[in-house]
């Protein structure tokens, strides 16, 4: 088992930045891919980001792609979702998702592919 705390969320201005942080614990040797994911509210889950076992690969929506990034501490089990050029389209509750398939290099963007979620934390950007 493995559990999953968001942190970092709060209010931001647009153009603003943000860092969430993502800190797993239990039985983290068993973590792959790590990823967060976010929902508006009226809307679907979707894919923001994610990061394989050793960091060398990241994917990232369209969305996001230029202003996020996506670093992980594998010493400290933690997961970073660094968001830059804040706009109010970003607003939504972000959750961290960890995945314990076996593959080094897997960064997965389906919901489905991730056996842990954290409890989210609020991110609103004001316009």
């Amino acid at each position: 088992q493995v559990h999953l705390v968001e942190s970092g969320g709060g209010l931001v201005q647009a153009g603003g930045s943000l860092r969430l942080s993502c800190v797993a614990s239990g039985r983290t040797e068993t973590i792959y891919a790590m990823g967060w994911f976010r929902q508006a509210p009226g809307k679907e889950r979707e894919f923001v980001a994610a990061i394989s076992r050793s960091g060398r690969r990241t994917n990232f929506a369209d969305s996001v792609e230029g202003r996020f990034t996506i670093s992980r501490d594998n010493a400290k089990a933690t997961v970073y979702l660094q968001m830059n050029s804040l706009k109010p389209e970003d607003t939504a509750e972000y959750y961290c998702a960890v995945d314990t398939f076996p593959a080094s290099e897997y960064v997965p963007e389906e919901e489905n592919k991730y056996k842990y979620w954290g409890q989210g934390t609020q991110v609103t950007v004001s316009s």
